[in-house]
């Protein structure tokens, strides 16, 4: 039923995005004349590499980063579209085809990079070695899902991984249609990159429950 669902989102969600491809296409390009899309190694299900595909939200001169740099507040290497993109996760639609192609789900733990260097953090670290990667590689990793929906920005990976890990031991369709919800509250508000807590009254009492979970 969830692969179902993944494919009938995603399917519709391509449809009705279509004419904002074209929008945020021509945006990206006439800032900087880079390219469009930004494509990346990221870890699926069982450890799998498959390749993620996102729109640029960054200047084209950080194109060819050897080491990857998690995104701090006020970026100065995210671009101008590249900020409106990300507070409202648009720069994310074109991981819609990565879910057609089974490499992603609509909901479960973030696609993360196989090696990447935190923020505070002089050196980069495998995720692979990170407390907690096994059980979080269960599954495909979504769109959004808890960690994404309710832990702070910036808090260390293996700490994402406790709601992450949560959410495998607690999910069901009902869940993901609920978090799919919020996640569509959080991008009408463009608050995808706020750090501190997305909402101030919904979600509260799942929030509650989860964080009593992971910190219990």
């Amino acid at each position: 039923m969830k692969r179902i669902l993944d494919f009938l989102l995603a399917a519709l969600g391509l449809l009705i995005s279509s004419p904002f491809w074209l929008v945020f296409s021509l945006l990206i390009w006439l800032e900087d004349r880079g390219g469009v899309f930004y494509f990346q190694e990221r870890v699926g299900k069982d450890g799998k590499i498959f390749m993620g595909m996102k729109f640029r939200s960054m200047k084209s001169a950080f194109g060819g980063e050897t080491v990857i740099v998690q995104t701090e507040e006020r970026d100065v290497r995210v671009t101008k579209i590249g900020r409106l993109l990300r507070a409202t996760a648009m720069d994310e639609l074109p991981q819609l085809i990565n879910i057609l192609k089974g490499d992603m789900s609509f909901v479960g733990p973030r696609a993360l990079a196989p090696k990447e260097r935190e923020v505070g953090q002089t050196q980069e670290r495998s995720i692979y070695d990170i407390p907690g990667f096994k059980e979080r590689a269960l599954v495909r990793p979504g769109l959004t899902g808890v960690a994404q929906v309710f832990a702070p920005r910036d808090i260390k990976r293996q700490d994402k991984f406790k709601y992450d890990i949560w959410y495998i031991k607690n999910q069901d369709i009902f869940l993901d249609l609920y978090l799919i919800f919020l996640s569509f509250l959080v991008t009408f508000g463009g608050r995808w990159e706020v750090r501190c807590d997305k909402f101030r009254l919904l979600g509260g009492g799942l929030k509650s429950k989860i964080e009593k979970a992971v910190n219990g």
